[in-house]
């Protein structure tokens, strides 16, 4: 049998199925198809969802537009200093970190505050090797004199938010600052976010994230500039228009009387972090963003581990709307931080109506073929401004703000950035239907291998396995790759750059998570082959 390369394998199917069309229908010239019930029941349903859809991206103008008209209130300075600090409790939560906790530890001993108010908890939740090896680590500081001790739960209740209301009841400070294992803050952390509490009614400073792995291949400068697009943008709108804005999780500083107000930390979501920061701020508390404080982090760099913590971020924010939204839609805040605070929780909607869009696509393209592309224009040309457009708009921005010499580099990387969204369809909208459906599941950590260190000692352990999901995405990328084809087929050129998004999205999923977990499992064997050779 003669093999066939695939895309011109398409393009003969697509091709057989324009010829096919022609031969069914009499009326094959542009504009001469007359509409009838079945055609509606296409239509009208693919365009509402791209409505939906549309929203969300007009969304992003507003986002724009609020931050430059509210970009000077921030990076203002504390409205009083204390005369005497307060005591502060550091708390790190971790889950088999070996290879980040010991410059976790490093760094945050490092802090610059009298030790005497200071004291550092490591919540260590560990069921491998970093359970001993961080005991070892933690008693070592405090024989050095340092503020540190040592938590271990022999369970995971909770998960994250379990370990830090445990420790928060053990603990003696009148504030948390919280850091997850991949985080280097600096050393000044404290004493340039700890003068905003002298505010009674401010219950939470969060600091702007920044990445030591940023270069270190396409995927991590897309996430990057996905989380740039978050902190600069979304953070400082909100913050400076008054609306609710978020802790995330990490690189903050809380008021203790602020977590005991809102109900103390709830383990019923993913998103631990966002729940209480709503729960808070309906209270009345004000959140503070100091985004001239940077916390260095570390990135996923592997496709499936950047999957699965977008996943659980898009689960847990999810939950967060079915628990919450409907008390903040009842509560006296203003409409504005209503419509703003469900914009927020909501956005994640956009993956399952994508699989709804998917899906209708295809026959759709064919009865837009009868109707004639260029009667539809006036249809697709507003959709496209408020997706595709905003969304190009949104992160340069964002890009031309951090970095005013070396931002247009953002445009290079737009289509790679929109293609990361396709690859995040298939398993967040499995995220949104779980959240949906009161599916519940446990934190899954995102593996972290502490960047610029020994790659060798990574761990086959550490990652989750893709299971059916690549296959999934592979196959999608040829139903888009199929679409390609049509597109050219019937001379609708125009559709071709958004199609081939979906093309690149779904195969860069696809492709590159199956030959990560290859090359994994050979360096797994190799190691495994040396152990056996040094054990004989």
């Amino acid at each position: 049998m003669v093999s066939v390369p695939l895309p011109f394998a398409l393009l003969t199917a697509a091709s057989t199925l324009t010829r096919v069309q022609r031969t069914l229908f009499d009326d094959t010239f542009a504009g001469l198809h007359s509409l009838d019930w079945f055609d509606y029941a296409l239509l009208i349903p693919y365009f509402t969802v791209l409505l939906i859809l549309s929203i969300y991206g007009l969304h992003r103008y507003f986002i724009i537009r609020e931050y430059f008209k509210h970009k000077g209130k921030l990076n203002q300075p504390p409205r009083a200093r204390f005369t005497q600090l307060p005591r502060v409790t550091i708390q790190l939560p971790l889950y088999n970190e070996r290879f980040v906790v010991e410059r976790l530890i490093e760094t945050v001993t490092r802090m610059e505050y009298p030790k005497e108010l200071l004291e550092i908890q490591v919540l260590d939740d560990s069921t491998d090797e970093t359970h001993p090896f961080t005991e070892r680590l933690v008693n070592e500081y405090r024989a050095m004199g340092h503020p540190i001790v040592y938590i271990h739960r022999t369970n995971r209740h909770g998960f994250k938010a379990g370990a830090l209301q445990e420790g928060m009841e053990k603990a003696s400070g009148e504030f948390f600052a919280i850091f997850d294992a991949d985080f280097i803050p600096p050393a000044d952390f404290l004493m340039r976010t700890i003068h905003h509490f002298t505010d009674p009614r401010v219950g939470m400073v969060q600091t702007r994230w920044t990445y030591l792995n940023r270069h270190s291949n396409l995927l991590t400068e897309v996430q990057a500039m996905l989380l740039d697009g978050h902190f600069v943008l979304e953070h400082g709108s909100r913050y400076g228009s008054g609306s609710f804005f978020n802790f995330n999780g990490t690189a903050g500083i809380l008021r203790r009387q602020m977590i005991l107000d809102a109900g103390g930390w709830e383990h019923d979501t993913l998103t631990e972090d966002s729940d209480l920061s709503y729960r808070a701020q309906l209270k009345g508390y004000r959140f503070v963003y100091v985004p001239e404080v940077e916390c260095p982090s570390e990135l996923p760099e592997e496709t499936h581990a950047f999957q699965v913590q977008q996943s659980r971020w898009a689960k847990g924010l999810m939950q967060v709307a079915i628990k919450l939204l409907a008390r903040i839609l009842k509560s006296g805040v203003p409409f504005r931080v209503k419509a703003e605070a469900f914009c927020h929780l909501t956005p994640n909607i956009s993956y399952p109506l994508m699989i709804a869009v998917t899906a209708l696509m295809l026959p759709v393209m064919i009865v837009r073929f009868y109707i004639g592309w260029t009667e539809m224009l006036f249809v697709d040309f507003p959709l496209v401004i408020a997706s595709f457009w905003s969304i190009s708009a949104f992160y340069v921005i964002a890009q031309r703000e951090l970095y005013p010499g070396r931002w247009k580099r953002a445009f290079f990387f737009l289509p790679a950035l929109m293609s990361a969204g396709v690859a995040l369809t298939v398993i967040n909208t499995k995220a949104v239907m779980e959240a949906f459906l009161g599916i519940q599941s446990s934190f899954v950590r995102t593996p972290k291998f502490a960047y610029g260190g020994n790659k060798q000692v990574e761990k086959k352990k550490y990652r989750s396995r893709s299971g059916a999901l690549p296959y999934i995405e592979l196959a999608l990328g040829s139903y888009f790759l199929f679409m390609v084809a049509y597109a050219i087929d019937t001379l609708n050129f125009l559709a071709v750059p958004v199609l081939m998004l979906f093309v690149g999205g779904y195969y860069w999923a696809g492709f590159s998570t199956l030959w990560q977990e290859y090359q994994h499992r050979l360096r797994w064997q190799e190691a495994r082959r040396l152990e056996a050779e040094a054990a004989r």
